[in-house]
């Protein structure tokens, strides 16, 4: 009897833990809410990874502004969007790996009501600025795209909102999380993978923020230049100082957070030889004798030689990456101090008011990016002394001047090379051609550098009647159909 109440007694006692039988089920090692932290970081490495991948279903913008070129593969360079789901790829990982994140971070943290008030603010302005960033490298992808109702699982036929619209308001966006950050206090901590080691990581993405909003004003300055003059007096004082400040992701020296180039071009990764330097690029630095040539390229019999552009190629024949770009943990940078000076002194030639001059801004773009890659500050002295790439006589036209040394200084973001050079029209690069062709190769006639991606095929099949509206909005969904910010 004694036997048969202890086993009712503990029945009734491991009942009484459990509300009902379901809680029977939960694997108490198994989180059922991911932390926002995680998903902020998820959301970081994310986006690094599809701006810095070589991926040919990814990442195809080194290729456009030929920093690049392929030995066999000729679809990407001669810009066949069909054959591989690029703009699909792109579309994906930033809406569903990056923004998708973020959102979910932000409703994670508001549903908290014991974190500190300062603490929610200033994660929530790190979402902020992400989101901003994120969402106009769509925009200046694609042109319209689903934003007002996107991200909503309940709507899956989004409509596509205009452009400039988005543009608008993505810089009331930025200043609403600017405005949000709280210095004395803590953020993310050490999920932050940007800026986590700084001693003031706060204020390090005031600056971030900053800097991008130069960004965003610039690009939209043919545009709208009085919006522009207002957006980048404001952020012009509060930017990145030096490469201290650069806005850069630590990869590392172990799969899977290896740097994304490691993984395709590495040789302890991989034997694929599919990339080597464009003849473009090559050609102008060895012009100039620029000193970020060994950072860059190998070299073939001591000579730094690129290949043909949009035409098969002999791996062993041509300059490839260098070791350092490569490398395992070879990190990748999402702005830096070069891209905020260049773009100081083009606000400055513009006639915007900004701190110092245009020709010091381009010094100091030019002088960082050549120490970045492994110069001396005697080798930019020496570099900037002539007539070539000097400010005052590289030419008569800032965006000439600018556009060409900010390609250069770009190389490996691919990304962002491909928008100045939208926004700048410089340098002057051609598509490949019957007049550019290698003995015995022939190419497509009629090719033209893509100035946006086409909207995914999914779209429309998934939501066609909205991709079709925003297609026609746009003067035509096809690679030569111009963004509403660029005008010349």
């Amino acid at each position: 009897m004694r036997k048969i109440y202890s086993v009712l007694v503990a029945a009734v006692l491991l009942s009484s833990c459990a509300k009902n039988l379901d809680e029977y089920n939960i694997d108490q090692k198994k989180a059922t809410v991911v932390p926002a932290a995680t998903l902020f970081t998820a959301a970081q490495k994310s986006f690094a990874d599809v701006l810095t991948s070589p991926s040919v279903n990814t990442n195809v913008f080194r290729f456009y502004v030929q920093q690049w070129t392929t030995t066999e593969y000729l679809d990407e360079p001669r810009y066949n969007l069909l054959s591989r789901t690029l703009p699909q790829a792109f579309w994906s990982a930033i809406y569903k790996d990056v923004l998708s994140d973020l959102q979910e971070a932000k409703k994670v943290i508001n549903a908290d009501p014991l974190l500190n008030a300062d603490v929610k603010a200033n994660e929530l302005a790190q979402i902020g600025v992400m989101e901003v960033l994120a969402w106009s490298t769509l925009v200046n992808t694609f042109g319209n795209i689903p934003y007002s109702q996107s991200l909503d699982i309940a709507n899956v036929q989004p409509k596509y909102d205009d452009a400039a619209t988005i543009y608008s308001d993505l810089l009331v966006r930025l200043d609403a999380a600017l405005a949000g950050f709280k210095t004395s206090a803590a953020g993310f901590g050490t999920a932050d993978l940007l800026y986590s080691a700084k001693a003031a990581p706060i204020a390090s993405w005031i600056k971030f923020g900053n800097a991008l909003k130069l960004r965003l004003g610039l690009i939209i300055a043919d545009k709208d230049p009085a919006k522009a003059k207002t957006v980048i007096e404001a952020a012009a004082t509060n930017v990145f100082a030096d490469a201290t400040d650069n806005a850069r992701f630590p990869y590392t020296l172990s799969t899977p957070n290896n740097n994304p180039i490691s993984t395709a071009a590495n040789k302890a990764l991989t034997t694929r030889t599919d990339y080597i330097a464009a003849q473009a690029l090559v050609d102008k630095m060895n012009t100039l004798a620029d000193p970020r040539r060994p950072g860059f390229f190998t070299t073939v019999g001591g000579a730094y030689i690129g290949g043909y552009y949009g035409f098969s190629n002999s791996y062993s024949n041509f300059s490839t990456m260098s070791a350092k770009i490569s490398a395992f943990d070879f990190e990748a940078l999402l702005m830096d101090y070069p891209e905020t000076e260049f773009g100081l002194a083009e606000a400055g030639r513009r006639g915007y008011t900004v701190p110092g001059t245009p020709e010091q801004h381009y010094n100091n773009a030019v002088t960082a990016s050549i120490i970045y890659w492994g110069g001396t500050a005697a080798q930019a002295a020496a570099y900037l002394a002539q007539p070539a790439v000097a400010f005052t006589t590289a030419s008569a036209n800032y965006k000439e001047s600018i556009g060409i040394q900010k390609w250069i200084a770009l190389y490996n973001r691919g990304y962002e090379s491909w928008t100045e050079w939208r926004r700048l029209d410089f340098p002057k690069l051609l598509p490949p051609s019957a007049a550019t062709a290698p003995a015995g190769q022939s190419v497509p006639d009629g090719l033209s550098i893509p100035v946006r991606l086409i909207y995914p095929i999914n779209e429309q099949t998934l939501n066609g009647a909205k991709r079709a509206e925003a297609a026609a909005a746009i003067g035509g969904d096809v690679v030569t159909t111009k963004l509403f910010w660029d005008v010349n």
